[in-house]
């Protein structure tokens, strides 16, 4: 079973900078998509950006322009440069991993809070 461990959550100000870090282990050769999803209080979670193993990305319009998504194959480590960070930004994120195989589940990391003050 894929074990996901988020860091580099906090509170920062408008318009700062933040970035996060997953690194996955146990059975990490199954993995093909890594990526980040955040969750707003009252709201549904969302995808925000994710990177496959070759490393094409997919980022939501709403981070677009402001958020990075990369991976470190080697250290199994996918990261999320938050710039220009907005009071929307406001929620927990959470790391994903996308097995190759459908019949595999998705695993989820614990959340780390990112709060954006005005």
């Amino acid at each position: 079973q894929v074990q996901l461990v988020e860091s580099g959550g906090g509170l920062v100000q408008a318009g700062g900078s933040l970035r996060l870090s997953c690194a996955a282990s146990r059975n990490t050769f199954i993995i093909n998509v890594m990526g980040w999803y955040r969750q707003a209080p009252g709201k549904q979670r969302e995808l925000v950006a994710t990177i496959t193993r070759m490393g094409i990305t997919n980022i939501a319009d709403s981070v677009k322009g402001r958020f990075t998504v990369s991976r470190d194959s080697a250290k199994n480590t996918v990261y999320l440069q938050m710039n220009s960070l907005k009071v929307e930004d406001t929620a927990v994120y959470y790391c994903n991993a996308q097995p190759y195989s459908p019949r595999d589940v998705n695993y989820w990391g614990q959340g780390t809070q990112v709060t954006v003050s005005s």
